[in-house]
């Protein structure tokens, strides 16, 4: 095409392949924690904000997020990126922007005073899905569309899961 300037993050066609593997890698990071808790119960679930509560009478996150959550999240989902044609860079980096996306809205969600483990539609997906494609668009050459793919996928994947994951007793709680 003449006049046509190459930029790099753009595609003409999206690549489903790519869409899949980071739908992947994002649904690792996420279910890890909830395995752990499964699996270890209460051992090492230590807090990330080790109890702190704010001015305004809330956690800062909540007990639900753990140390023990983000410690297995990133290197594990480190690991998995590998065979599946990333880096481990980009799979533990996925993971922690997931978990940083998951405590925002923790943040949030407390600051809006909604219960721990209450569910906030949108809220609940978006910042742990959408805050690791935005952070690594340039590097995975992800298009807008892409993003919006994945977005709604994991979205959709979320809402489907976990009920089924807590009629097979692997979540404590159906949303």
């Amino acid at each position: 095409m003449a006049g046509a300037t190459y930029q790099p993050g753009c595609r003409d066609m999206p690549d489903p392949g790519l869409m899949l593997r980071i739908l992947l890698l994002l649904g690792i990071a996420n279910a890890i924690p909830i395995l752990a808790t499964r699996l270890l119960g209460n051992r090492f679930g230590t807090p990330l904000d080790g109890g702190l509560v704010l001015p305004d009478g809330q956690p800062l996150f909540g007990a639900s997020k753990t140390i023990r959550g983000l410690v297995l999240s990133i290197p594990l989902t480190a690991a998995i990126a590998v065979p599946i044609g990333f880096d481990w860079w980009t799979g533990a980096g996925l993971a922690a922007a997931s978990m940083g996306g998951d405590l925002l809205s923790s943040f949030v969600k407390r600051r809006l005073r909604l219960p721990l483990h209450g569910q906030a539609f949108g809220l609940d997906q978006v910042p742990e899905a959408l805050l690791p494609m935005l952070l690594f668009q340039a590097s995975l050459r992800l298009t807008a569309v892409e993003i919006a793919v994945v977005l709604a996928a994991f979205i959709i994947l979320e809402l489907w899961l976990s009920p089924l994951l807590f009629r097979l007793h692997i979540r404590d709680r159906p949303y």
